[in-house]
């Protein structure tokens, strides 16, 4: 079945020279999928001129006007005819499956809310997911830069969301679900997240949860989710692509250091090139802005081709799948339970109050 991706050719650190080469990546891969390259026809025109398999299977949409990176959100929404809304307006439209963006993440995010709107009215803001390298394949950790402070019931609604990306992306139909803390006792963390915790740990949603998660966790693949603030999240996330980059400057330094030393690195050539790519964040690359009526991928900023027509794979992993509809479902579950909950301390406080009535007038 052929679907359509919307790109917006001239997000991030390097336009058409990455993002129509990781277009024609994830063709040779998927010759089903038909692409719209929103941008400045020319630039893209001259990438495409070397990719004849790709210009087959695309089509340009001009515009001369671009979101830059360091834009302001405000700013970004002000202006119309943009790549990047004009890839956004075409999932809106229809015309579109998914659009994908390396651009400015802060204006991708308004302007995919403002266009496409939330999947339900309850839901306030979008959640960046990311899957995230472990021992035992990947895991999906959420939210990851989008809600820099979240309430008890945005996480569990993180929670929800999550597991149906894990499911659609990377195949468990029962996902283990943990909430990141400083602790796995019960009385640690501040107020929020404890009360996420003691509502999905008598939660009647069906979740698989394990409970509190902390740090070490999300390398160990303790949990298949991690839920957590966005705040808490992109530092995590930073932190580890960082430590990720830092490992490896000291493994070229170590093997670079002598005779003996760089034989070492011959003799250990594959499996070190099999660890360098299990630990590249361009491997992992695609955070899908998960509530939206509508798929939306951020790609890194700084991701080559490859690494972008990762992200572009995501996209096409959820527009294949149910996963809206289990999103859907679930957080109307969800809303159910906690009106259902909310009746019943009604039925209680009337029947203290009656209670304590009585008692006055005997």
């Amino acid at each position: 079945m052929d679907i359509t991706v919307a790109v917006d050719a001239m997000g991030g650190d390097h336009g058409p020279a990455v993002t129509v080469s990781g277009a024609a990546l994830l063709l040779d891969e998927h010759p089903a999928v038909f692409f719209q390259l929103h941008g400045d026809e020319a630039r893209i025109n001259a990438e495409l001129a070397k990719l004849p398999k790709l210009k087959a299977r695309s089509v340009v949409i001009h515009t001369d006007q671009c979101v830059a990176m360091d834009e302001k959100p405000a700013q970004a929404i002000r202006r119309r005819n943009t790549s990047l809304s004009n890839a956004i307006h075409a999932v809106k439209s229809g015309e579109a499956r998914a659009v994908i963006s390396a651009g400015n993440t802060g204006a991708l995010m308004a302007l995919s809310k403002m266009i496409l709107k939330m999947m339900t009215d309850d839901l306030e803001r979008p959640a960046i997911g990311c899957s995230w390298p472990n021992k035992k394949g990947f895991g999906t950790v959420l939210d990851v830069g989008a809600n820099v402070t979240s309430d008890a019931r945005q996480l569990i609604e993180f929670a929800l969301m999550g597991a149906a990306f894990h499911r659609a992306v990377h195949g468990v139909k029962k996902p283990s679900i943990g909430l990141l803390n400083v602790g796995s006792e019960d009385v640690k963390g501040h107020e929020e997240v404890r009360e996420a915790h003691k509502l999905l740990r008598e939660n009647t949603l069906g979740l698989n949860y394990h409970g509190f998660v902390e740090g070490t966790d999300l390398c160990a693949g303790t949990v298949d989710v991690t839920v957590t603030d966005g705040f808490t999240g992109n530092v995590a996330l930073k932190t580890a692509e960082g430590t990720a980059r830092f490992i490896k400057d000291l493994l070229k330094d170590a093997f670079k250091s002598g005779p003996m030393a760089m034989l070492g690195a011959v003799l250990a050539g594959s499996a070190l090139k099999a660890m360098a790519k299990r630990i590249d964040p361009g491997a992992s690359n695609g955070g899908p802005l998960l509530g939206l009526k509508g798929i939306v991928i951020k790609s890194h900023g700084g991701a080559d081709a490859r690494a972008f027509s990762n992200a572009i794979r995501v996209g096409l992993s959820l527009a294949t799948s149910g996963y809206e509809r289990d999103i859907i479902d679930s957080l109307a579950q969800f809303s159910q339970s906690l009106t259902a909950e909310a009746g019943l301390d009604a039925d209680l406080k009337e029947t203290s109050a009656a209670i304590a009535a009585g008692d006055k007038v005997n």
